[in-house]
């Protein structure tokens, strides 16, 4: 009896509470209130009588353990859609996390496990995590389908024709490498433009996104800097690709070079 004051003021904590250590959100419920809970239907079984102050927070059992359980889901989920954000793009996507921090915030200064609102707030948490795990799983699979599968495309290229077993006169060998090369660079550049493409697309997605007014949309500083890194990834697969023709032309050189000394 001595303890049910203080395991009820519990119930005025707020919902959730920011670790000062690791800064990870966490469900912030007293577990003294469980105790009580245990030790409330304990007594009652036995026919003790409980003080009316204990039964109040007895009757709150299953809404309670409703509430710790959905909110602890919630900022697992949270944590889960942390851990799907590409580094590339964790900058760009700070405020879309800010703003969903914001829509977390009333649970860490104002709500406490007495107040009517629980529900509906809840339900906001939820609608804004779906949204930012959709935005998230948007920008991932235009990154892997559109800009690092095409990416790949580049670098493996291959910019020079080598038929084996085949002679040609340096003319012939010319034009069929003219001829190759054109095709070639078409593919590259419709490479090009498909990643170019990719990239406005996922900025589009960025820039759309809906926040609250009081959060600070990303910044055009940003948005120039994940364009200039697939600036400069686009730029390193097409030396790569060049690369790889210098090396297949420079073996197959050796390769002719071994076969007429050991002709002659």
């Amino acid at each position: 009896m001595q303890s049910i004051d203080q395991a009820k003021s519990g119930l005025q904590a707020t919902l959730i509470i920011r670790h000062p250590e690791d800064q990870k959100l966490y469900v912030n419920f007293d577990l003294e209130l469980l105790q009580l809970i245990r030790e409330a239907k304990c007594l009652d079984r036995m026919g003790v009588e409980i003080p009316e102050s204990a039964k109040i927070v007895l009757f709150q059992e299953e809404k309670l353990k409703s509430y710790y359980n959905d909110l602890h889901w919630a900022l697992n989920e949270y944590d889960r859609i942390v851990t799907m954000v590409i580094p590339v793009t964790a900058m760009v996507l700070r405020p879309h996390f800010n703003d969903m921090e914001y829509e977390l915030r009333p649970g860490m200064v104002t709500l406490t496990w007495t107040s009517m609102n629980i529900d509906s707030y809840k339900s906001h948490v939820h609608h804004g995590l779906r949204k930012l795990e959709q935005l998230v799983t948007n920008i991932n699979d235009i990154i892997e389908h559109r800009v690092e599968k095409n990416l790949k495309v580049v670098s493996r290229t291959l910019l020079v024709d080598l038929p084996d077993n085949q002679s040609f006169t340096v003319e012939a060998f010319v034009k069929m490498q003219e001829a190759h090369i054109e095709a070639e660079s078409d593919l590259l550049q419709g490479k090009n433009l498909e990643i170019e493409h990719a990239v406005e697309d996922l900025v589009k997605i960025i820039a759309n996104y809906q926040f609250d007014s009081i959060v600070e949309r990303v910044s055009e500083d940003e948005i120039s800097k994940l364009k200039k890194h697939y600036n400069h990834f686009m730029y390193g697969a097409a030396r790569d690709s060049s690369a790889r023709a210098r090396g297949a032309f420079a073996s197959s050189a050796r390769v002719e070079r071994r076969v007429r000394l050991a002709q002659f």
